[in-house]
């Protein structure tokens, strides 16, 4: 603490007059009004106001601020105040971290109340992927960035523009204004031009609004429940439940109309889809390493699991081994993914060929598990195999290895082979497949 020649009445000519002595790289000067309050002079001509007392036991000393920014009377107030503080026990600097913490938080939240749908959108595609998941699905994520495209792009087929996608709107609204009148009026708006692809926009916008509200600096800015408001529900279409599926009367045909296609590599993925009642992403993206000639399994990325491996029957080993090696894989394709994305033109020509009207690549797995039935398989087996949950088998779940999954999978494939009207010699070399329809 200070000595008696350190100790004045400061005013405001004494502060004005203060130096710091010279050899020495500081100097005080210590009120008699106000005992904690001090002046600092440095060498280079800074002076400031500072408060110094003890705090369990301890010297504490808070900068106030320069004389040229503080007149002297609010410098003995500041000290006062501070005094006051330590009286009670408590520490004015971490009440000023306190004060500082909780004007940055209110700082923080008047300026999330500015944020935009279109500065979150990107954030949520990159850090908002399912739980469970590594990632999103690649035709998943496509369909967001579309969902919320500016338009305005040539159009791949066809002459002018793309229109901007459903969500595109939103993204202007800032997030805390997302509530049930604006998601209704945009929900309306576009209901209008499609209520299917509006209703599908809405269902991909909740998950943003989940995905906002599981996070905690925008917890408080997003209305979780607007996209579920009955106003906005009442008035979305009905969702019909697909059944479609081969009959086995229409097998024969849909066989001889993929077999007819040009695209071989189109024709074998289709008939892959038949054979195996894989998801359509999963087949598409088979690799050749994925595909194990020599023990008979094919490896296939699940929905559930991370991965499910089959065995890879006679015909179907037949039909991949025809296939060209190009690229790493199975079902190769020109196209930026390097692989066979959206075959529907091919399977539109077969099926119309086949005097079939309507048949989804979901009712081609579907078709896999009526028709492995029909062949005499346990559903548990085909549920393995198409990689349903377990909660979803008949039988109750009990996991067989690929071999005892084997004759199973090889008895649904002769039998669709059978209603096919398609025989070929299993010994024949693989690659060399001699088939008669």
């Amino acid at each position: 603490m200070a000595g008696a020649s350190n100790r004045v009445r400061l005013t405001a000519g004494r502060v004005a007059s203060f130096h710091c002595p010279d050899g020495k790289t500081q100097g005080f000067l210590w009120d008699t009004d106000v005992p904690a309050l001090l002046l600092r002079a440095t060498p280079t001509g800074r002076k400031t106001y500072a408060f110094e007392s003890r705090l369990h036991g301890k010297t504490l000393r808070i900068s106030i601020g320069a004389v040229d920014s503080w007149t002297l009377d609010q410098a003995r107030e500041q000290a006062r105040g501070y005094a006051v503080m330590l009286d009670k026990g408590q520490d004015p600097r971490e009440l000023e971290r306190q004060q500082q913490a909780e004007q940055e938080a209110r700082r923080q939240q008047e300026l999330a109340k500015t944020l935009t749908v279109g500065e979150l959108w990107p954030v949520y595609l990159e850090n908002g992927r399912p739980k469970r998941r590594d990632g999103w699905k690649p035709r998943y994520l496509a369909d967001l960035h579309a969902m919320a495209a500016a338009g305005g792009v040539p159009k791949k087929r066809g002459q002018g523009v793309t229109r901007p996608g459903p969500l595109y709107p939103l993204l202007a609204l800032p997030l805390a204004g997302i509530n049930e009148d604006s998601l209704k009026q945009w929900h309306d708006k576009e209901a209008k031009s499609g209520k299917h692809q509006a209703a599908r926009a809405l269902m991909m916008f909740r998950g943003f609004l989940r995905w906002c509200s599981s996070q905690p600096q925008y917890r408080d800015i997003t209305d979780r429940a607007a996209g579920q408001a009955p106003a906005i529900v009442q008035n979305l279409p009905a969702t019909k439940r697909r059944t479609d599926a081969l009959e086995t009367a229409q097998v024969a045909a849909w066989w001889s109309g993929v077999v007819q296609l040009d695209n071989f590599t189109a024709s074998a993925y289709l008939r892959a889809l038949l054979l195996t009642g894989a998801r359509r992403e999963e087949m598409a993206a088979l690799r050749w390493k994925e595909v194990d000639l020599r023990w008979r399994k094919l490896t296939l990325a699940d929905k559930v699991e991370s991965s499910r491996v089959i065995p890879l029957t006679p015909y179907l080993h037949h039909l991949l081994a025809g296939l060209p090696r190009v690229g790493e894989f199975v079902f190769h394709s020109a196209g930026e993914t390097g692989h066979i994305v959206d075959p529907r033109a091919s399977h539109g020509k077969a099926l119309k060929s086949a005097g079939i009207d309507r048949l989804t690549f979901h009712g081609l797995r579907r078709s896999f598990s009526l028709l492995g039935e029909a062949a005499g398989a346990p559903a548990g087996a085909i549920a393995q195999v198409m990689g349903h949950k377990p909660s979803a088998t008949a039988e109750g779940y009990r996991p067989r290895s690929v071999d005892a999954l084997r004759p199973f999978l090889e008895r649904i494939e002769g039998w669709i082979l059978e209603q096919a009207g398609v025989e070929f010699d299993a010994q024949a070399e693989p690659g060399k497949l001699r088939a008669v329809s």
